[in-house]
């Protein structure tokens, strides 16, 4: 379904305080439409929303939907939701959130959407500051809270948009970019997709939302990204480390924090990059960032000097402190991938030993990729595992961390058991020392455990 803006004054947004309905509810506020929301909770990005003139209701019930022009919701809302029933109750359009973004993407002369299964976040907030340091001021909406815009949106002068664009259920199929960064693709969100094929397939898809004056940037590394690569039907541009690429990231070193550095090729000349970031991840993030800059008609010199200034959006290897030598920090890492991709990084950085706490996110990712997640703590030197965090799901009883504890333990690896925090920190209390690190790791609220510790 598309949207005809033009006829519509009033949105409410159901779940308003989450990280991409508060962006939109932001950008469309600026637009001058009348926003109204609500969520369980009163939350700071609510209060936020509030202060630009939105108006927020905590909790949701029916009485909340008065008669807007259109309702949004996101894929967290029930079908049992009492507004979503009361807005079809009552005739009122109701989309989900990716299909308003994609709508949105519309209204901008050139977008750009940053997609894959890792990465995204990285890579968008990249490009935000980027463009800030270059003077390019493009609407931005990232999935995580990045301190060079403020948070989690930045509402620009110019006639361009970038946005961090999640595959889950489909949603990419209902964007239509002017340029689509591919980043990667990897078993995720098995709750939905049901193969790695089924996620290629929804890519090559993807592709046909293209128009044939779009740009394809693609990490040429990747093997299974080819037939996207192939199905594109404007320019492709890659980038990579290790094979030929128009963006090459070529003699990569780390220094004694971690921090990546190396060259990019481009054009037959070579230019320094020094990220102040760990890990050869963010390496290929950086690259991606680097070529959608100079497709955006940034010159590649300002684009390298620029990138020096990024700072981790929250969350991603975030420093939180130190406390009697003990260096802490929390990741959002969540996926195998991402956990081998993050340890790798941290080994660069020379701790005595690594503590990671580990929260699994979902029980259908944790089931499922049970053996991948044990394989991906390999570098880790002692790990505790808690209490699987549900999300969306129920528990149906078909696993749990204790079932990851024991494929660990089964592969040399150390590791422990708790189930929540209280116990955790006392586990770490006793045996964290003085030049060891202390992370956390998962997408649900483990970082609260650090918190603990770095407080006591």
């Amino acid at each position: 379904m598309s949207i005809n803006f033009k006829n519509i004054k009033e949105i409410h947004f159901i779940g308003i305080g989450g990280i991409g309905m508060s962006a939109i509810a932001e950008v469309l506020l600026s637009r001058g439409y009348k926003v109204t929301g609500s969520d369980r909770k009163i939350t700071p990005m609510c209060e936020k929303l509030i202060s630009k003139g939105a108006e927020v209701f905590a909790p949701q019930k029916r009485e909340n939907i008065k008669k807007p022009d259109l309702v949004v919701y996101t894929d967290a809302i029930s079908e049992d939701n009492e507004e979503l029933q009361r807005a079809r109750e009552i005739g009122v359009p109701v989309l989900d959130r990716a299909t308003v973004l994609g709508e949105l993407m519309k209204l901008y002369k050139k977008s750009i959407a940053i997609t894959g299964t890792h990465g995204k976040t990285t890579t968008t907030s990249m490009l935000a500051t980027i463009f800030h340091h270059t003077n390019l001021k493009p609407t931005i909406l990232v999935g995580g809270n990045l301190d060079e815009i403020g948070g989690n949106v930045l509402v620009g002068e110019h006639d361009i948009m970038l946005s961090e664009s999640c595959e889950y259920k489909g949603n990419i199929l209902k964007y239509f970019p002017t340029t689509a960064v591919v980043l990667n693709i990897d078993e995720d969100h098995l709750d939905y997709y049901k193969s790695i094929y089924e996620i290629e397939q929804t890519f090559i898809k993807f592709m046909g939302n293209l128009k044939s004056d779009s740009t394809l940037i693609i990490n040429a590394d990747e093997p299974n990204l080819i037939q996207i690569k192939n199905s594109a039907p404007g320019k492709v541009i890659t980038f990579g480390v290790y094979q030929d690429a128009d963006f090459r990231g070529v003699d990569v070193t780390y220094d004694e924090s971690g921090f990546a550095h190396y060259k990019v090729q481009y054009n037959g000349e070579s230019y320094p990059v020094n990220l102040p970031v760990m890990g050869l991840h963010n390496v290929l993030n950086s690259l991606a960032a680097i070529a959608t800059s100079v497709n955006a008609g940034l010159d590649i010199k300002e684009v390298v000097s620029a990138i020096e200034h990024y700072r981790p959006v929250h969350q991603r290897l975030e420093m939180l402190g130190e406390r009697e030598g003990v260096t802490v920090m929390d990741d959002y890492a969540h996926h195998p991938t991402e956990i081998m991709a993050s340890l790798n990084a941290l080994k660069n950085a020379h701790y005595k030993r690594i503590f990671c706490v580990f929260q699994p996110h979902t029980y259908t990712r944790t089931k499922i990729l049970l053996n991948g997640f044990a394989d991906s703590f390999k570098l880790a030197d002692e790990v505790v595992v808690i209490d699987i965090y549900a999300a969306r799901e129920v528990d149906r009883k078909e696993v749990h961390s204790k079932d990851l504890v024991k494929a660990m333990q089964e592969r040399g690896i150390h590791c422990k058991y708790f189930p929540g925090f209280d116990d955790a920190l006392v586990f770490l209390n006793e045996n964290l020392k003085s030049g060891d690190l202390f992370i956390t790791m998962g997408a649900g609220d483990v970082n609260t455990l650090a918190h603990m510790y770095l407080e006591q």
